[in-house]
């Protein structure tokens, strides 16, 4: 039972200090009370849209466990609000808090198509696939209304450039004439996240998504159209969604899935204040006992930075979640296979047809 003072339609239920600043703001009580008075909100909790200027938007990833070369994202901070998202904590660097910040000011980057360009187009560029996006949901609402990733596609097609997808919103689908024409080039892999079959839990985690039935038809449509689609059943948090992962694998594979993934939950920075506030107002009767089975995953802590360890875990328990994750790989996806990208396509292009103009 949610506590009274939750707040509805977010993940973060506060704003946690910022470690980069000096200074800490905080809304007083009092302040509050003299609001409500007044008849005034003190907080609409509306989102924010943020234009920013960056001079580029490609990433090298240098974490040898993420499992991505390269990554950019058109947005900054994610208005889905999942509350154990691990990008909160970059959104300190821009001078926000890891809470109600990430999910209310969103960061736009409406020059991102041509950085892109200008960054795969280079003559010392040597095609590799480049992920949308390896911080943030590139398809949050926010692309809806500013189709930055759209466009990026757009770029990504015209140079005959692999491309992989990363999102929780069935908004990929407005796009899939382009991921039809990148697919067959062999350009394009999809990566669809879904963390429960039960939509009060979904709600609960990941308060801005997309419905559990609308990934599941992204998943279903893409497949239809030989689109190749990884699900990312991530991350199992012991005690409130790991017991699903076998029949969430089973389900993304009925749906036309030909993998999965999946991580072991893991607190890092801000986020185990962020988290451990959430759980105490959103799921009272069971906080101290999921806080606890976290820590059994992580050698007594709800963090763990270890690379190769932080996103497996360690334990019982979590030995227990990759044990139901290779057989659920054994009944479910025994004859499928993921297919690479053509990353030679590109520089036949760049060699080409590119050098006319």
């Amino acid at each position: 039972m949610e506590s009274k003072e939750f707040l509805k339609g977010r993940g973060a239920q506060q704003n946690t200090p910022n470690k980069f600043l000096k200074h800490v703001y905080e809304v007083r009580e009092d302040f509050l009370e003299f609001c409500r008075l007044e008849g005034e909100e003190a907080d609409n909790n509306k989102t924010q849209y943020i234009p920013i200027f960056p001079k580029t938007i490609v990433n090298k990833v240098d974490s040898p466990d993420v499992g991505m070369m390269y990554s950019m994202n058109p947005y900054q901070g994610c208005e889905h609000g999942c509350i154990y998202c691990y990008a909160r904590n970059a959104h300190e660097y821009w001078g926000y808090s890891a809470g109600l910040d990430f999910e209310r000011k969103i960061l736009i980057k409406k020059s991102a198509p041509e950085l892109l360009e200008a960054k795969i187009k280079h003559k010392n560029w040597k095609a590799a696939t480049i992920v949308l996006s390896g911080n943030t949901d590139c398809y949050q609402p926010a692309e809806k209304k500013f189709e930055i990733t759209r466009k990026c596609l757009e770029v990504f097609l015209k140079y005959r450039h692999p491309v992989g997808i990363i999102t929780k919103n069935a908004l990929i689908l407005r796009d899939l004439d382009i991921l039809k024409e990148l697919n067959r080039h062999q350009l394009v892999a999809v990566n669809i996240s879904i963390t429960s079959l039960s939509e009060k839990t979904r709600r609960k985690l990941e308060p801005r998504t997309a419905s559990l039935q609308k990934r599941l038809k992204a998943i279903k449509v893409l497949s239809e159209n030989n689109i190749p689609v990884n699900a990312m059943l991530a991350p199992m948090i012991p005690g409130i969604n790991s017991h699903e992962l076998l029949k969430l694998a089973k389900t993304v594979s009925e749906h036309g899935a030909l993998s999965f993934g999946f991580t072991v939950v893991r607190l890092n920075g801000a986020i185990g204040q962020i988290f451990t506030d959430w759980i105490k107002k959103a799921m009272p009767d069971r906080a101290e006992k999921v806080l606890h089975l976290i820590q059994d995953c992580h050698g007594g802590s709800i963090n763990d930075s270890r690379f190769g360890l932080r996103n497996r875990g360690e334990g019982k328990i979590a030995t227990q979640i990759h044990d139901m994750a290779k057989l659920a790989r054994q009944l479910y996806f025994k004859d499928k296979t993921f297919p690479r990208l053509n990353v030679e396509l590109h520089q036949q292009y760049k060699n080409g047809q590119m050098r006319l103009f």
